[in-house]
């Protein structure tokens, strides 16, 4: 007989804005579940980013069905974990613990859900060069996400120099020799003058983190930008880019299709991606439309 009562939750930093509980929960009422999604956020607690196998292990323990996770610790999290799904040992990046049988499987939504968000916000736009901005946990899925969307090659640049290499070789083995590169932050000028797009995924622009990744001037209105953060809806960067007239995505779409898969993943039971994306359209505002 399937449950009707879960206690799910998100460890990450600053994630006090997070919708996700709000998105959850709200899917949840209409489905008649009682479900209750608790936030864990490592700087109220005053706890490093390494702490979160201990705080993984507490949530198992106290009886949560699953946990969200994100910045900073989809990586971090993968040692304390009992077995991986294909989508997230591919990527090196969990967002999703769903405890079973006592046992901890990581899974990865964060890909499928930038997929689906892409397609319907940006859905005719070029992807001959792409060049993404970050090379973290976000990072790992919207690059293999964007080249599984048909994109003909992916810059990977980072200010960690051996991280963005480290991901492009992972893409290169993955989708083939030459779909993927990568750079320090001092050819962003010459990358995005020629590039079709940008996909920005950094955690700056992040109500914990405001402001602009790059120099304002790098953008023109030739290029389309896809962003990561969802809170605020709109970052400096996409308010920036849209007054330049470039076609712009927000990181909306993205939330709502990643909360959808990890719905499905904690219940077993199909969310109404349509009802989610009304949701957040109410709570932060519209989202997936490019301007």
């Amino acid at each position: 007989m399937a449950k009707d009562s879960y206690l799910v939750g998100l460890i990450g930093a600053g994630i006090g804005p997070s919708l996700s509980p709000a998105l959850h929960e709200r899917e949840a009422d209409r489905q008649g579940l009682r479900y209750l999604y608790r936030l864990i956020d490592i700087d109220v607690l005053g706890v490093a980013p390494e702490a979160v196998g201990e705080l993984l292990r507490s949530a198992r323990d106290t009886g949560f069905d699953g946990l969200n996770i994100t910045h900073p610790c989809k990586q971090l999290v993968i040692e304390h974990l009992d077995a991986l799904s294909p989508q997230a040992e591919a990527l090196g990046a969990v967002n999703t613990v769903v405890f079973e049988d006592g046992r901890a499987i990581g899974h990865n939504t964060d890909v499928t859900g930038f997929a689906a968000s892409f397609a319907r916000g940006l859905p005719d736009v070029p992807l001959e060069k792409v060049v993404q901005l970050g090379a973290g946990g976000a990072g790992a899925a919207v690059a293999h996400a964007t080249l599984t969307l048909g994109a003909e090659r992916v810059t990977v640049v980072d200010a960690l120099a051996d991280r963005a290499a480290e991901l492009a070789a992972s893409l290169n083995r993955h989708f083939g020799a030459g779909r993927a590169a990568h750079a320090g932050p001092d050819r962003l000028p010459e990358l995005l003058a020629s590039a079709d797009g940008i996909v920005h995924a950094t955690p700056t622009g992040m109500a914990a983190h405001p402001g602009l990744p790059f120099a304002a001037e790098l953008l023109h209105p030739g290029l389309w930008v896809a962003e990561v953060v969802y809170r605020p809806l709109e970052t400096e960067l996409l308010r920036t880019a849209r007054e330049i007239g470039c076609a712009t995505l927000d990181g909306g779409g993205m939330a709502v299709f990643q909360a959808v898969d990890a719905f499905r993943l904690f219940t077993g039971r199909e969310p109404d991606s349509a009802r989610m994306l009304a949701d957040i359209a109410e709570l932060a505002g519209a989202v997936g439309t490019p301007k």
